[in-house]
């Protein structure tokens, strides 16, 4: 800071002018700072570049996550789809009433019961293995030369165990035992099957059994204008659940779709590569927007630290005191971090993205890359709320949000509080009895649907219980959770978001509370007005040309008279003359036409160019 940074200068005390130039300058780059783009814009002229880089990310990452959403659509369907075929092929007893998901479920659970069912089950699904080629569907077995891959067969069951119900004696050990081998595809019934031999299955102590095999396929639905076939090969594992040991063995079939490299006999003759070139370029423009955005989030993030930390030294030197944590908090720009995390995001999902179009990814990505840009594209269109802030209309919601937010966070902590002992306390007494309480995380979702109102006749009239004491008790618990939170807790938040709103508009007519930083900004920073005896020096202090000459710097005199080293003409109709004192329109007026035989710079080397304002305009 000139003369203030560099320990060989002046000492400050002997020229207290050079403290008030750059307490003047110092105030000045903080109301800069804390200006909106459209102030800066009017004020300097300054380009918004940030503004201009975030509609730009937004438009192009909202065309990105379209396109894909709707590829991936495809994707998922595709792969439901085949999961509901292969239960039509594999699963004994499988109905098309399953293969729609209702709430209630109308049906129960599909399972087996007898011990030869448990092998019937195996026998229809190795069946349809062997006949996949009579399907529909386009599906090959794994193996190169399409030839069967025997199925591996796995039985989970205890070390030991025997129970001897008559006597109500048993023999346990709790140890699982795994065993899996390679069914034979030669035998007409598994129960022949040498493997099954092998492992000596033992019911009473059987907790579950898995055949697992591959096929593969290639989806020529989503070769269109955006890509090509794609190559699938579906790991299908069919599971025989007995870990309940109640007699009733669930019977569930669950597939891993993995995107392959197409290759071999598969030919497409293709004219799309226009559109590749298309779909890779607004990959590669949304990765280097965002990369641009991150870079000048960053870089204002470091410029805000680099002036709190000027900041607090002028405080600490000056004032005596320390910059207040609100303060401190005022350089910390929470929209700049939120918009560093979203290009992260996006650059990550963009990249998967890229690899996934390529077809270079094996596997699937597809979760991943979608988590990364949905929750990318939410931030981004959350940042939008800034820019609507520079709008008093709008900004009214922000400022509600942010005075409200201390206050409901409190609030929340202790309505949450009681939330969490409710939802133990109907987990544990109806989860045995209601569809709706049986686990923790679905208990917790159905009293915060009662908060909203939903389903409540259902949630009453579901209960099975046989006992009057749980059925009185089930209907005081939900009686009192749906009255406290519809009636108080609400009431109570909606009440502290509306104190909160009448709190900001009362600032809009009476001012809002400052801060010691925005006290300190909001001193008069355009002209400082010295005393006669500030500019005249007492006898004790030098009096020489350098200290005259800050004390015109400090009073805006044109930077481009002084440089030339031209005699100061000093008239009543310029436009800097007002803004002067009557002692410093004495100095100037005693030294008018008095030439300055020295360089200049030298002399303002105390004060930045930037602290003079040359008002002269023409």
């Amino acid at each position: 800071m000139g003369g203030f940074d560099n320990p060989s200068s002046s000492a400050i005390e002997d020229e207290p002018l050079d403290i008030k130039c750059y307490e003047a300058k110092l105030r000045k780059k903080l109301k800069f700072f804390f200006m909106n783009p459209i102030e800066k814009w009017k004020t300097k002229r300054r380009f918004p570049y940030k503004f201009l880089v975030q509609i730009i990310k937004i438009a192009l990452v909202t065309i990105q996550i379209s396109l894909f959403a709707h590829t991936r659509y495809n994707y998922v369907n595709y792969a439901w789809n085949n999961r509901i075929t292969f239960s039509n092929l594999f699963l004994m007893g499988w109905d098309s009433v399953r293969e729609v998901y209702s709430y209630p479920p109308s049906i129960g659970p599909l399972a087996i019961y007898k011990q030869i069912d448990f092998y019937k089950a195996i026998n229809h699904a190795l069946s349809g293995y062997k006949n996949i080629n009579g399907t529909i569907g386009p599906y090959s077995y794994a193996n190169e030369n399409n030839y069967m891959t025997p199925p591996s067969l796995c039985v989970y069951q205890y070390k030991k165990g025997y129970i001897f119900g008559f006597n109500e004696s048993y023999v346990f050990n709790n140890e699982v035992v795994k065993e899996c081998c390679q069914v034979s595809l030669n035998r007409s019934h598994i129960e022949q099957d040498i493997c099954i031999d092998k492992s000596k299955i033992e019911f009473s102590a059987l907790v579950k059994a898995t055949l697992d095999f591959p096929l593969k396929t290639v989806n020529f639905n989503v070769a269109g204008l955006l890509s090509q076939p794609d190559c699938y090969q579906f790991n299908i594992t069919i599971v025989l659940d007995n870990a309940g040991m109640d007699g009733q063995m669930v019977l569930s079939l669950d597939t891993e779709p993995i995107r392959l490299q197409c290759k071999g006999n598969v030919e497409y003759i293709t004219n799309n590569t226009i559109i590749a070139i298309i779909t890779t370029t607004l990959n590669v423009s949304v990765i280097l927007i965002c990369a641009l955005s991150f870079v000048l989030c960053v870089r204002a993030i470091a410029r805000a630290q680099q002036l709190k930390q000027e900041t607090v030294n002028f405080f600490l030197q000056y004032n005596q005191r320390d910059l207040s944590l609100e303060g401190r908090w005022e350089f910390w720009n929470l929209w700049y971090i939120m918009i560093i995390i979203n290009d992260i995001l996006i650059i990550i999902g963009s990249c998967i993205k890229e690899e996934i179009e390529r077809k270079q990814v094996v596997g699937d990505q597809w979760n991943t890359c979608s988590v990364c840009l949905g929750t990318g594209n939410l931030l981004v269109w959350f940042g939008v709320l800034r820019y609507l802030g520079f709008f008093k209309t709008y900004n009214v919601v922000i400022l509600t949000l942010k005075k409200a937010f201390p206050k409901v966070i409190r609030f929340l902590l202790c309505a949450l509080l009681i939330y969490a002992g409710f939802t133990f306390c109907g987990w544990l007494v109806l989860g045995p009895y209601h569809i709706k309480f049986r686990t923790l995380a679905s208990t917790s979702e159905c009293l915060f649907s009662l908060i909203n109102g939903d389903d409540m006749f259902a949630t009453f009239s579901i209960i099975t219980v046989k006992s009057t004491t749980l059925w009185w008790y089930s209907r005081i618990y939900l009686y009192s959770f749906i009255s406290l939170y519809i009636y108080v807790v609400l009431s109570l938040f909606i009440s502290i978001i509306m104190d909160a709103y009448e709190t900001i508009k009362l600032y809009y007519k009476e001012g809002f509370p400052k801060n010691d930083l925005q006290i300190f900004m909001s001193e008069r920073a355009e002209e400082i007005f010295f005393e006669r005896e500030d500019l005249f020096p007492r006898p004790q202090r030098r009096n020489n040309i350098r200290s005259i000459v800050r004390g015109l710097c400090c009073c805006n005199i044109a930077w481009k008279t002084l440089s030339k080293g031209q005699p100061c003409k000093i008239e009543d109709n310029t436009n800097f003359w007002p803004f002067c004192t009557e002692g410093s329109k004495n100095i100037l007026t005693a030294h008018n036409g008095m030439h300055l035989d020295v360089n200049p710079m030298r002399h303002l080397s105390s004060c930045s160019p930037s602290t003079v304002i040359q008002l002269d305009k023409t």
